[in-house]
């Protein structure tokens, strides 16, 4: 069982947004608050891309066939979690946290697990692979609560 002791930090994040948050009650009853807070412009697909797909001449006389373009957005989402593997290491290494609980969107927290640093690992004190970027503070924390009990 893992408990929001406190003092302990919480990382909620999506492939866009990023909530840093600090337990500043006990465990029994956790009261989060915005330490800081990370996002990145995403556009559409659509709007980063310059140009329609590339074609290129087929082995056939006369066939050519299309080349997939970039997904720029999708390119986008899993550079935010390689940023913040780097975030949590500077916060981790200036001592801003002892304790962090991951709370992210399932394929965040699979990006985000290989990139962080060694300082960060040692911190982490649960995880919770949960989309929660949209929930309240209160929400998140009743959310964590029953999920961390459970683990």
């Amino acid at each position: 069982m893992t408990e929001l002791k406190t003092g302990t930090w919480v990382l909620v994040a999506d492939s866009e947004k990023a909530l840093f948050l600090e337990n500043i009650a006990d465990g029994e009853d956790p009261h989060l608050v915005v330490r800081s807070e990370e996002s990145q412009e995403n556009p559409s697909d659509r709007e980063q891309s310059a140009n329609r797909p590339g074609r290129v001449q087929d082995t056939g006389v006369g066939q050519r066939s299309a080349l997939a373009d970039t997904d720029w957005h999708q390119l986008a989402k899993e550079r935010f979690a390689a940023d913040l593997a780097d975030i949590l290491y500077r916060k981790a290494h200036r001592g801003d946290f002892d304790r962090i609980v991951l709370a992210c969107a399932p394929q965040v927290l699979g990006a985000l697990r290989p990139d962080l640093h060694k300082e960060v690992s040692a911190k982490v004190v649960g995880e919770v692979p949960k989309l929660l970027t949209n929930h309240t503070l209160d929400k998140i924390e009743a959310i964590l609560k029953d999920e961390l009990a459970a683990a």
